[in-house]
């Protein structure tokens, strides 16, 4: 097999395995994070009713205008995080439940989370 096939079925397996236990109801949505090369992704789920409830990435407008050129990516998931918990708290959510979506929590993923935190986000 692939190395880089291997990687991606072995992550693929971590977040079958949290996602067993990790379970965003409407009082306490699910705070997902995807990371791709480039990229990185936040949204706040709610698995009861099947919604997304919000959206940010490097990619949005509000964190698109903040970044600077030749920025770090953890940098930018700074970004991301202090972004998605103040529009999370504009829309009444305080408390979330974090799912790193299996990979491991260390550097932009950690970094996201942190900065979450630092915004007023509760997990």
């Amino acid at each position: 097999m692939d190395r880089i096939l291997k990687k991606r079925l072995a992550r693929l397996r971590r977040k079958k395995r949290v996602r067993k236990k990790v379970y965003g109801t409407s009082e306490r949505p699910r705070l997902v994070v995807y990371r791709s090369l480039k990229h990185i992704y936040a949204q706040i789920v709610n698995d009861e009713e099947h919604r997304t409830l919000l959206t940010v990435s490097d990619l949005s407008p509000e964190v698109r205008s903040q970044i600077k050129e030749g920025m770090k990516k953890v940098d930018k998931s700074v970004l991301v995080g202090e972004v998605v918990a103040k529009r999370a708290l504009e829309k009444g959510i305080a408390r979330v439940v974090f799912d790193r979506n299996g990979y491991r929590y260390h550097g932009r993923v950690k970094a996201l989370a942190d900065a979450a935190r630092k915004g007023g986000l509760e997990f």
